[in-house]
């Protein structure tokens, strides 16, 4: 497996001041860079940019049938160790967020376990953590 390398995503959120506070404070979030119309963000060492976008007109959420749920689609995150995911979601659960899909063991005893949840930022925006029991299964078939 090749080194992994940080990413970068930006992305659009209509209340930048929410939005600041909720990665800031609820993702525990380090802030880097910012100006009037974007903040940059660490999220699990991979650079996470929030725009500012005037909100849509028709922003009604897709979702795609996985597992008998309706996976929000689109969707990024960040794929953490288990442990780290365990404590991680207990955190979000502490701090009241609500999720779309509540944390959950998919493929359970399978090739392929995952722990994964699903919540929404301030704007809308569908994140997914997840963590694999074995991480040499990331992109087993």
């Amino acid at each position: 497996m090749q080194q992994t390398t940080p990413f970068h995503v930006a992305i659009p959120v209509h209340n930048l001041a929410e939005c600041r506070t909720f990665y800031r404070d609820i993702l525990n979030c380090d802030e880097g860079r910012s100006s009037d119309h974007w903040v940059d963000f660490n999220l699990f060492g991979h650079q996470l940019v929030i725009h500012y976008k005037a909100k849509a007109t028709d922003d009604t959420p897709h979702h795609n049938a996985v597992d008998g749920k309706a996976v929000p689609v689109p969707h990024y995150g960040v794929v953490l160790p288990w442990e780290t995911f365990q404590q991680f979601s207990k955190e979000l659960k502490d701090k009241g967020v609500s999720f779309v899909i509540e944390p959950y063991i998919r493929f359970e005893g399978e090739v392929g376990e995952q722990a994964t949840m699903f919540f929404l930022d301030p704007a809308g925006n569908a994140l997914e953590f997840k963590a694999f029991r074995d991480m040499g299964q990331l992109f087993a078939k």
